[in-house]
């Protein structure tokens, strides 16, 4: 089973960060897979400052989805930002900030899903099973 971990990154102003992907046309939030020796939640860090060139600080769980059909175990974390400034990056071409009833039509699927998980569970960890 292959592991997971994507970042819920907020805004002062609520807004959810995303990142349009290099290689098809669609935003997802920042992150990807674990590595051997890594656990979930420094690979989320490491995945973020790579992919966006933001350092950040893991603040808790907010959901582990199992994904059957790949088969994948994803976990999405919400982070704060600590330094760094917002860069393109081989796996994403741009960056932007979107109110969480602004998303773009083109948001991957799953990703939509896990965002408004975070927003409707601020103080709760979802588990779900994602087709």
């Amino acid at each position: 089973m292959q592991l997971g971990a994507f970042a819920i990154i907020f805004d002062t102003k609520s807004r959810v960060l995303l990142s349009h992907r290099t290689d098809r046309d669609m935003w997802n939030l920042p992150g990807g897979r674990v590595e051997e020796g890594e656990t979930p939640w420094q690979a989320i860090v490491r995945e973020v400052e790579e992919e966006t060139g933001l350092q950040v600080v893991v603040e808790r769980l907010l959901g582990i989805y199992s994904v059957p059909s790949k088969p994948e175990l994803v976990f999405v974390f919400l982070c704060s930002q600590r330094r760094g400034q917002l860069k393109v990056s081989a796996e994403a071409d741009e960056h932007a900030w979107f109110n969480r009833t602004e998303l773009p039509p083109n948001t991957l699927p799953k990703h939509i899903a896990r965002i408004r998980d975070a927003y409707s569970s601020p103080n709760g960890v979802c588990l779900k099973v994602q087709a």
